[in-house]
């Protein structure tokens, strides 16, 4: 798969342009994010202190689009951002349901809320943007952002570094990955639904037995 011309050109200029690929990502998410790690991590990283760096570059760069999507949320307020997810939320992979889910999660420890969001897909783009309209204390939001966003870039990096001599497409092993990451959480949800319905079982016996 080719990248888009602007990677390149981006690319060219070092660090600071893998910075920007990843921020251009958290921004404009025509290329899945899997996709766009897995790339770098083939070729923005010679060894593995690139590849140290090049975690690093993404995650301020991801950082810094969270940021922006905060910085959006808070500077239009709830009414604004309300009317233009009703309008055109759905072109953009967010429908209104899914935003007004992301502001109620807030409900529950913002800090872990803002963490974990970084490692769900979609999630992770928008989570900012309730999180700046409830003006969420920016400091710690930075802080969990940036451990959120180097925990989700550096495996996909990882993966295309390790790849990078072999001849794999991007987008093909992108793909793999978001399969076994889909299968993979249905086995722990089926496994947490069967492991709950066997303590249940053995509450209720315990129970009927007192």
């Amino acid at each position: 798969m080719d990248m888009p011309s602007i990677v390149t050109i981006l690319l060219s200029y070092g660090l600071v342009g893998v910075a920007a690929v990843a921020l251009t990502e958290k921004l404009v998410p025509i290329v899945p994010s899997y996709v766009v790690l897995v790339f770098l991590g083939m070729t923005a990283a010679a060894g593995w202190s690139d590849l140290g760096l090049v975690v690093l570059a993404t995650t301020a760069g991801s950082t810094v689009g969270a940021l922006m999507w905060y910085g959006l949320g808070r500077g239009l307020g709830h009414d604004r951002v309300e009317r233009f997810v009703s309008r055109w939320g759905k072109y953009v992979l967010l429908p209104a349901s899914l935003y007004r889910k992301l502001g109620e999660s807030y409900r529950r420890n913002q800090f872990w809320v803002t963490l974990t969001g970084q490692v769900i897909p979609t999630v992770r783009i928008y989570l900012p943007l309730p999180a700046g309209v409830l003006e969420l204390d920016p400091r710690p939001f930075t802080v969990a952002t940036a451990l959120g966003a180097a925990t989700w870039n550096a495996p996909f990096l990882l993966l295309g570094f390790l790849l990078r001599d072999t001849g794999h497409d991007p987008l093909t092993v992108g793909l793999w990955v978001v399969v076994g990451l889909v299968v993979g959480e249905t086995l722990i949800l089926f496994s947490v639904r069967a492991l709950s319905r066997v303590l249940a079982k053995r509450r209720q016996g315990s129970g009927e037995r007192g």
